[in-house]
């Protein structure tokens, strides 16, 4: 078991996922954010970029709704699947 001295600093574990899928799709963070907000969530390119570097915590209805605008099932944004 790892102490909290190792942990990562990382405050998610979605991030590089997004990022993976998001290159992949050929969105911009921009066009992801966009697409988020069609959605009905408020969100921006720059807070995209602070999740898929993983220095901002992600909500478990913010993995909804990430996984919604990129269309994958939430386990793959958690590398589940």
């Amino acid at each position: 078991m790892l102490k909290h001295a190792q942990m990562p600093k990382r405050k998610n574990l979605v991030g590089q996922q997004v990022r993976r899928i998001r290159n992949q799709l050929g969105l911009s963070q921009q066009e992801l954010a966009a697409r988020c907000q069609r959605q009905g969530w408020d969100i921006d390119r720059f807070t995209i970029a602070r999740i898929e570097a993983g220095t901002r915590w992600v909500g478990d209805f913010e993995a909804v709704e990430l996984a919604r605008a990129v269309r994958v099932p939430l386990l793959r944004l958690f590398g589940l699947e």
